[in-house]
């Protein structure tokens, strides 16, 4: 939001209230809205236009609660009260806008509007920015702007003099507001009101608390006797009850033993008698077992095979050694030469290259078979390539078939989508129907109820009219009711005051003692009638004869005399004779009036005596400096205030009146009749009130039910647009899917049909192409079955081939190296061909005899192998049957033994078992009487018996002694009251209750206390800075404003700067006087302004309102007043309300205010000066 600034010669101006808008506030009848403007805005109009009633309408809705500060006798007079054209109005509202652009304000707001309605029941509403809220929000909301309840910165007519006539005290309020002491103010007194209450709190703590301590002490004694006993039953029940859980759980536990031993030895029994059955069945097979094993033909058949095998161990022997003669004898032959040898090696060498021979000769019939299988092997590949080049593709059968299974799926899929969607789409259009029904509806029901809204709402309007009509009367009647009420009180206070007044001054007048006497009238106050409002000024001049008693002259006086000597009392007397004739008026100075015609008498002569009194005395309206001023003029009068005020005369001055004074019979008279007034009036409106609230309940109820069937209606409407709207919506998105789902059925359609298509054209294609496929799987076998036979055919002729060259390779090898050695060795033979011959003969004999050695031994081997292996056999078969019968002996043995020990155990156990039962029938008849016991004497479950914990005997006792003595001890102690520990108990409690209670309201004290100090110390140091302030600035402005002239403010009381009043002193240039009441009405302005414009500088505040403030100065002092004014202007708006007209000339803007007759206010503005700039 923009920011409304105003241009002048130096810069930019804030602007800071932007605009009032007042409603039925006093003359303003009409709303009447101002446009503030930055710098100084002057209010000019005639006398009685209104013009003071802006400057009110500000003080008012900022929260001035005064009617005297708004020219008023009570608050409904700022109401337009209406004229001889115009009716009176309900209620008065002014709306306040300032501008917060720089955030002066605390609140979250560029722009804020206050605003205060105030209606004739009494009742008034405050407002900032619309939302309702209270007095104290606005004040706080204001108070950080120097804006407070003094409200220092709007000065109404007449202010400036109340200003100087101010108490001291009422003066610091002033400086205070200004500088913002006012929240710490309003801190202080919510802390007092605080400790006040605490205060309150703390005496009706303390009288509780003595109350309770009174009947403690008694209470303690019974109770103390009361809670021994109960501990001693208490403690005595809880040992027998603690002993007879121990004897329970002793029996339960014996009992549960003996089951639990019972149950072990029937199981041990049970285990020996079937531990005796497995010995019995153990000991027979053991003993078959031994049986066994000592039978059988095993012993006489590992003799025989023994036999055998020594039998053949020595044939061994024999021909072992035959080989070694035989060995013997070919080494000898060896040895008798070497012709032996090489004979024997040219027969060996002949016999391998023979071999060597034949071997070469089955290699070349290999070779050429080789030779011939490489040839076919070759022939065989050519022809296989070639006809492996000539087999067709099978992929085509593959892919048909691929394509067919998918589109088959798809199908299958889909078949069934078109019918989906055809459904999905008459679903739709069943909706679409309902849907354009149900539109149809809502729309005839929202057309009627269309129809009814303007019905409904007339009819809502004028209830409400009339609700509020009987509001007002309510309000009105409640208004008329509080105001009789409280007129009844007070006038029946003020008549029981009389009352008791009168009675102590017929009390102190000494009547009784003469009272009967004749000439005796009574006293003065019974015969006295006094204007209403003079009764202090009166009293203030009778003095001591309003206590006198009236007597009539002569004799009656004497005889009055007399009695009272007589008795020794003291009396005035008033003495009047009828004859005497009254004294003519006096003349008074201007403006007075004689105080003996505010004085009325029924008794002849009274009148007379009065007037005597009185005579020159005078009644002067104002305060005491006006009297004061009168008796200062004219010595030979005694000047009387309202007050009771008095100066001048013979008679010391007064200041002030007593209390009591001016009390008169009539006036009690009238009290009391006023008061009787008051009562039937309140009576009546009491009952039109009962009416009244009777016809706003009904009014209230018929408005209620027209609000609700318009809201109803509303709703309807509301409701049926927003179904409507709904409808519509959905109306097209369905029929937007119904489309969009036709479409997609006829597109599946189509897919469907080319899917049919595509799979019938497959399916005729497909038999040739699995036939190609066919035929082409089985040549493709054929020729990999060729492939592998092929291959495997020149892999074998490979692997010949290899064979045959390394064959062949070795014979060449072997032929050339024999063929050397037997050309050696014959070559050695020819040398000796008889010794060659013989050797070869004896060698050949030798070699047979050791071959057929050789194959004897060899049987003879085998056959000793076997035997040793049946040997082994047999051997171990005898070890396992010599074990297994010794372990049979041995564990028939320990099963015997074994069964004679069962025997011995199982007998024990039975004893054992027969004492068992006697012990346990015992315990059960025990337990029995013990639980019988417990539910007799301790009233409870024994179970209940067994958690209780073991109390604690004292020391060298037991606990059945300790109980045998507890039990003794009660029947000694006796009765007692049972009641009292309960008693005593609850108000122990309060007791400590109250007492917390109490440590809390002083602790609240103590920290009250705390605060007060704290706030306290805040006050002092921002008003003493703010005083010095303002007494620098005071000092400057008084010099300022009265040129050679000096004056100055200061501390009544400078010790306390808490409490201390602001004293003003001035002395004008010339004058040698300080007494403001001795100033002129200018100069009392000046003095005022100088104060007002120090507080103004020292804390400045946004805007100032002045109302005729200039009115008393002349031409020089108003030219100094303007000088102040401009200085201000730059830093503040000023709104000032004048008839001056130099005072209009400096300022900026203008608003004439008129009131044509019988009319309400009007305002016109006029800027006299720069320009609106928004920023």
């Amino acid at each position: 939001m923009a920011t409304l600034r105003f241009r002048t010669e130096k810069g930019f101006l804030r602007v800071f209230l932007k605009s009032l808008t007042l409603r039925g506030f006093k003359s303003f009848a009409e709303k009447t809205t101002l446009e503030f403007e930055p710098g100084v805005m002057v209010v000019v109009g005639p006398n009685g236009s209104g013009k003071s009633n802006l400057v009110d309408a500000v003080a008012w809705v900022l929260g001035a609660q005064g009617p005297r500060s708004l020219r008023g006798g009570k608050m409904d007079d700022v109401i337009f009260a209406g004229t001889s054209t115009r009716p009176s109005l309900g209620r008065a509202e002014v709306s306040l806008t300032i501008d917060n652009g720089s955030a002066t304000l605390p609140i979250e707001f560029s722009e804020v509007t206050i605003t205060r309605t105030l209606f004739r029941s009494g009742d008034s509403e405050y407002a900032i920015n619309g939302v309702p809220c209270r007095l104290l929000d606005i004040q706080e909301l204001l108070s950080d702007s120097g804006i407070g309840r003094q409200q220092h910165v709007i000065v109404g007519q007449g202010q400036l003099d109340s200003v100087l006539n101010a108490r001291p005290e009422d003066r610091r309020l002033i400086i205070e507001e200004a500088a913002g002491v006012l929240k710490y103010r309003k801190r202080r007194e919510k802390a007092e009101r605080r400790l006040e209450a605490t205060e309150g709190n703390l005496l009706r703590l303390n009288d509780l608390l003595r109350e309770v301590r009174r009947g403690l002490a008694p209470l303690q004694r019974q109770a103390d006797a009361a809670r021994r006993h109960d501990g001693l039953v208490d403690e005595l029940r809880a040992i027998r009850t603690y002993l007879a859980g121990v004897e329970l759980g002793t029996l339960t536990a014996k009992g549960e033993r003996i089951v639990e031993k019972r149950a072990s030895f029937a199981d041990e029994d049970a285990q020996l008698q079937a531990r005796l059955r497995d010995l019995d069945l153990s000991v027979i097979d053991a003993e078959r077992l031994l049986t066994i094993a000592g039978h059988g033909d095993l012993a006489s058949m590992l003799a025989r095979i023994e036999a055998l095998r020594e039998r053949a161990r020595g044939i061994g022997a024999l021909l072992a050694e035959k080989q070694r003669n035989v060995e013997r004898e070919l080494s000898a032959a060896a040895d008798e030469g070497v012709v032996d040898n090489f004979v024997a090696e040219v027969g060996a060498l002949r016999e391998q290259l023979a071999a060597v021979d034949e071997e070469a000769a089955v290699l070349s019939q290999a070779a050429a078979g080789i030779a011939s299988a490489e040839a076919e092997a070759a022939l065989r590949r050519s022809e296989f390539q070639a006809q492996e080049a000539a087999v067709p593709d099978a992929g085509a059968a593959e892919a048909a078939r691929r394509e067919l299974a998918a589109r088959r799926d798809a199908l299958g899929r889909s078949e069934q989508e078109p019918e989906r969607l055809d459904a999905r789409a008459r679903e739709i259009a069943e909706r679409l129907v309902r849907l354009s029904a149900e539109q149809a509806v809502l729309q005839t029901s929202t057309a009627e109820a269309a129809q009814r809204t303007e019905s409904l709402v007339a009819d809502a309007t004028a209830q409400r009219s009339a609700f509020e009509a009987a509001v007002l009367s309510t309000q009105a009647t409640e208004e008329a009711l509080r105001k009789a009420e409280a007129e009844a009180s007070r006038w029946s206070a003020r008549s029981e005051a009389l009352a008791l007044a009168l009675d102590s001054a017929r009390d102190a007048a000494g009547a009784a003692r003469i009272d009967g006497l004749a000439g005796v009238v009574g006293p003065l106050v019974d015969h006295l009638s006094i204007e209403a409002g003079t009764e202090a000024a009166v009293a203030s001049a009778l003095g001591d004869a309003m206590r006198a008693i009236v007597v009539k002259g002569g004799d009656s006086a004497r005889l009055a005399l007399d009695s009272l000597v007589a008795g020794d009392a003291r009396a005035l007397l008033l003495v009047v004779d009828s004859s005497v004739q009254s004294v003519q008026g006096e003349m008074v100075p201007a403006g007075t009036r004689a105080l003996v015609d505010c004085v009325r008498t029924s008794l002849p002569g009274l009148d007379a005596v009065l007037a005597r009194l009185l005579a020159g005395h005078i009644l002067v309206d104002g305060d005491w400096s006006r009297a004061l001023d009168a008796a200062i003029l004219r010595p030979d009068v005694v000047a009387v205030t309202r007050a009771g005020d008095r100066f001048g005369g013979r008679s010391a001055w007064r200041i002030g009146a007593d209390e009591s004074a001016g009390v008169t019979q009539s006036a009690l008279d009238e009290a009391r009749e006023k008061a009787e007034q008051a009562k039937e009036t309140a009576a009546t409106a009491r009952t039109a009130l009962d009416g009244a609230r009777a016809a706003e309940r009904s009014a209230r109820e018929r408005e209620e039910l027209a609000r609700e069937a318009n809201r109803s209606n509303a709703i309807s409407l509301e409701n049926g647009a927003a179904s409507l709207s709904r409808i519509d919506g959905e109306i097209i998105e369905r029929a937007e899917e119904k489309r969009v789902l036709e479409e997609g059925a006829l597109t599946q359609r189509t897919a469907l049909t080319d899917d049919r298509a595509r799979i019938a054209e497959i399916e005729a294609a497909l038999p040739e192409l699995e036939k190609a496929e066919s035929d082409a799987g089985e040549l493709l076998a054929q020729r990999m079955a060729q492939r592998a036979e092929l291959e495997a055919g020149e892999a074998a002729v490979a692997a010949l081939r290899r064979d045959s060259e390394v064959a062949s390779a070795a014979i060449e090898e072997r032929r050339v190296g024999l063929e050397r050695r037997l050309g050696a060795v014959e070559e050695r033979l020819a040398k000796d061909p008889e010794a060659k011959a013989l050797a070869e003969s004896r060698r050949a004999s030798l070699a047979m005899r050791a071959s057929d050695f050789a194959q004897v031994g060899i049987r003879l081997a085998e056959r000793t192998s076997l035997i040793d292996v049946a040997l082994e056999r047999l051997r171990g078969e005898h070890h396992r049957r010599s074990e297994r019968a010794s372990e049979a002996g041995s564990r028939l043995g320990d099963l015997r033994r074994e069964r004679v020990e069962a025997e011995r155990s199982l007998t024990v156990v039975r004893e054992q078992v027969g004492r068992l039962e006697v012990e346990d029938a015992e315990t059960r008849m025990r337990l029995e009487t013990l639980v019988e016991r417990i539910r007799a004497d301790f009233d409870c479950e024994p179970s209940a018996t067994l958690d209780v914990e073991a109390p604690i005997a004292p020391e060298g006792s037991t606990l059945a002694g300790r109980g045998r003595d507890l039990d003794r001890e009660l029947r000694i102690m006796g009765p007692i009251n049972p009641l009292a520990l309960e008693e005593y108990d609850a108000l122990q409690e309060r007791h400590d209750f109250l007492q917390q209670q109490l440590e809390d309201v002083k602790s609240s004290r103590r920290e009250l206390q705390r605060v007060i100090k704290a706030v306290d110390q805040e006050i002092i140091s921002v008003f003493e800075k703010a005083f010095d302030d303002v007494q620098g600035n005071f000092t400057d402005l008084f010099t300022t404003l009265f040129p050679g002239g000096s004056g100055r403010i200061f501390l009544t009381d400078p010790s306390n700067l808490l409490e201390t009043g602001i004293e003003i002193e001035a002395r004008p240039s010339g004058k040698n006087t300080k007494r403001l009441s001795l100033l002129s009405g200018g100069e009392r302005s000046l003095t005022a302004l100088a104060f007002l414009f120090a507080v103004f500088r020292s804390r400045p505040s946004p805007f100032y309102l002045l109302d005729e403030v200039e009115a008393a100065l002349d031409d020089v002092n108003l030219h100094r007043f303007l000088d102040l004014v401009r200085e201000f202007r730059d830093e503040a708006q000023l709104l000032i309300v004048t008839h001056q007209r130099r005072t209009m000339e400096a300022g900026d803007c203008m608003f004439g205010v008129s009131m044509p007759p019988g009319g309400s206010t009007k305002v016109v503005s006029q800027r006299m000066r720069g320009e609106i700039v928004l920023q």
